[in-house]
């Protein structure tokens, strides 16, 4: 099973696409999307929208996951991760993929083992996990995290099922 995790972002959106064969996970690709800060806040939306689709359709991922909003102290800043956020919620459920949806500390426990895990942490495990993986950038790494996350989850939700 293909499964692409999201980390959203105004400013650089992260993306991850894992393989899952049972037990096992495989790094496909990874990446980021940047949007021009200058630039209007509409067209940065449509900047995310229209990459995330090239990769959904490049890679054909068969589910995916989206990390969910902190709350911020800044409520703008707030406010436009939720609209990175929808848009990538909507690239995913556009192109047809369930989607699963995951707080940062849940994500931190499932790749680390400590959902207080610090962002250098996230991407020495995940370099760990995707051995010989390359990261496009901190944004990638968290990307691939929410994708790992996702395949453990989907995983033992599997095994209860049976």
């Amino acid at each position: 099973m293909l499964i692409i995790g999201l980390d959203p972002s105004l400013s650089c959106t992260g993306w991850g696409v894992i393989e899952q064969v049972g037990n096992r996970l495989r790094h496909v690709a990874n990446g980021q999307v940047k949007t021009d800060p200058k630039a209007p806040l509409a067209q940065r939306l449509v900047t995310i929208d229209a990459a995330l689709a090239e990769v959904i359709a490049q890679y054909r991922p068969e589910t995916g996951a989206v990390e969910e909003v902190f709350v911020n102290s800044n409520a703008q800043s707030t406010l436009k991760l939720g609209q990175a956020r929808g848009v990538c919620l909507l690239a995913l459920a556009r192109a047809g993929l369930s989607v699963a949806e995951y707080a940062p500390s849940v994500v931190k426990q499932a790749v680390v083992g400590t959902g207080r895990a610090e962002k250098a942490q996230v991407q020495a495990m995940v370099k760990v996990l995707l051995p010989g993986v390359q990261l496009a950038g901190a944004d990638a790494a968290d990307a691939l995290a929410v994708a790992i996350a996702h395949a453990h989850r989907a995983g033992t939700a599997s095994r209860l099922n049976r």
